[in-house]
């Protein structure tokens, strides 16, 4: 017994992730944790909170692969980070064959939005707030058209993946980023909690227990169905 729970200490300190089977129901849930910044293929400053996809991504290989795991809840609080590791591990998330619900906490911000909505069901609380702008480049950017285009086709990625996952259309997403009146030197749009449901983005406006109650839904509905 004490045993397991250093183990399960350890994880969620090294990795942010906990099973959760001591319910109700008696599910096997798979709680994961999106926080900080995602961090790509460079490693970002050490006194920086962040997420590794090289440590999610392995973790959602053992939450499809892994007959016990019934679900997972995905928590967000993230300010963003490098878009093709965050759009990698919306991807992963989004084709698991588990029922997943993901549920915003502070905020979800830049690629953080194609991470809240990859889930099969999506909360925001009242108090969170997801940002939506243009990709951002911080790097050497070459003045030519060809930068220009490759920064719209990364950014046309994420705007239909939201607009695919979600009740948004892409078109609405463009407009949302391009609004020069909500960001203090920059374009886009702050949409707290009832706000992000009101514009399809999310689907409800909800804590803990309504996530985890949805979670158990859809895995009955899915048991059922089989």
């Amino acid at each position: 017994m004490e045993e397991n729970i250093e183990n399960q200490n350890e994880e969620i300190k090294e990795m942010g992730t906990v099973s959760l089977s001591h319910n109700k129901k008696q599910h096997h849930i798979q709680l994961l944790t999106i926080i900080g910044e995602i961090e790509g293929h460079e490693a970002v400053s050490g006194s920086t909170k962040t997420t590794k996809y090289e440590h999610l991504l392995p973790k959602l290989a053992e939450v499809e692969d892994n007959r016990e795991i019934e679900g997972v809840l995905i928590l967000l609080n993230t300010l963003g980070g490098d878009v093709e590791a965050g759009l990698a591990i919306a991807e992963m998330i989004a084709s698991i064959s588990k029922p997943s619900v993901s549920l915003v906490l502070g905020g979800s911000h830049s690629i953080g939005g194609p991470l809240a909505v990859s889930a099969d069901y999506s909360y925001i609380v009242p108090s969170g707030t997801m940002v939506i702008h243009p990709v951002r480049s911080s790097g050497t950017f070459i003045g030519v058209m060809q930068s220009f285009k490759n920064i719209e086709k990364t950014q046309n990625r994420i705007t239909k993946f939201i607009s695919d996952h979600s009740n948004i259309t892409q078109k609405r997403i463009e407009e949302l980023m391009l609004d020069p009146t909500q960001l203090v030197k920059d374009v886009g749009t702050i949409l707290e909690g009832k706000e992000a449901v009101e514009e399809g983005l999310i689907d409800e406006v909800g804590g803990m227990a309504q996530a985890l109650k949805k979670l158990y839904e859809l895995i009955e509905n899915q048991v059922e169905n089989k």
